[in-house]
């Protein structure tokens, strides 16, 4: 059983944000990095169905530079058994896409048995990068699932849906899953994890053709602030005559 995660290393912002000089990103000294938190919980799943198999392999996979592999430290502390990381200058501010293009080429050389990534990311907050890894790979995909249990050739998983529903699906295998948070409890590295996990093997590639870039990022802002709100005290009569008098002022003209 050979188990591929994608994982990200994204970036929190502070109290304070300010931007590059060409204002299409977030200068990297206002923001906390970390593996993002949704790949943590696919990192344990993976896991544990690595252990409950009895044995096989979970490769970590990440699209980014060196300041990458300090989240992929994170997933090998947790247990996996080494990590791929591409990397070319393109992929610096990369769309969704682009990112699929690169990290599929790595993925299909695994020839994994399943493939896992977390259903977004915490910083850019697409959903798209794993959708679009399953359809370069060719590979059936089920979103946002909470629940997984692998038959023989088969994966039955339970996908979250709005209003709290829950639909249960049978996918073949191999294919490709997001994971939602909450389908486990990710485990803490310990200290000799961590120390054993900088001499797991991180692997580094050179990405392939990515081809023209899906979408570009044309600038960055901090939105306005409006005028905030008006807390309104006094009887209910007051409450409710100031209310209409705001109203008649928002409407009139």
């Amino acid at each position: 059983m050979k188990i591929v995660v994608c994982v990200k290393q994204v970036g929190a912002l502070g109290d304070e944000v300010e931007f590059t000089e060409d204002e299409r990103d977030v200068d990297p000294d206002y923001l906390d990095h970390a593996l993002n938190e949704w790949d943590s919980y696919a990192t344990e799943e993976a896991l544990r169905v690595r252990d409950a198999a009895g044995d096989g392999e979970v490769v970590v996979v990440s699209a980014g530079d060196e300041d990458a592999e300090d989240a992929m430290r994170r997933a090998l502390a947790m247990g996996a058994d080494r990590g791929v990381r591409v990397w070319s200058q393109e992929l610096a501010g990369a769309d969704p896409i682009t990112m699929a293009r690169a990290l599929a080429e790595v993925v299909r050389g695994e020839s994994p048995d399943l493939v896992l990534c977390g259903v977004q990311s915490s910083d850019a907050v697409q959903a798209a990068t794993g959708t679009a890894l399953a359809e370069l790979l060719g590979l059936p995909r089920v979103a946002v699932v909470t629940k997984l249990e692998l038959g023989d050739g088969t994966a039955t998983v339970h996908r979250e849906l709005e209003g709290g529903l829950v639909d249960v699906v049978e996918v073949d295998t191999p294919c490709l899953l997001t994971i939602q948070t909450g389908i486990n409890e990710p485990r803490y590295a310990t200290l000799r994890a961590i120390k054993q996990a900088e001499q797991k093997e991180v692997e580094v590639r050179e990405a392939g053709e990515l081809g023209a870039p899906a979408a570009r990022v044309r600038n960055m802002f901090v939105p306005p602030k409006g005028e905030g709100a008006e807390m309104i005290g006094g009887s209910s009569a007051e409450i409710a005559r100031r209310i209409k008098e705001i109203v008649d002022e928002r409407t009139a003209g």
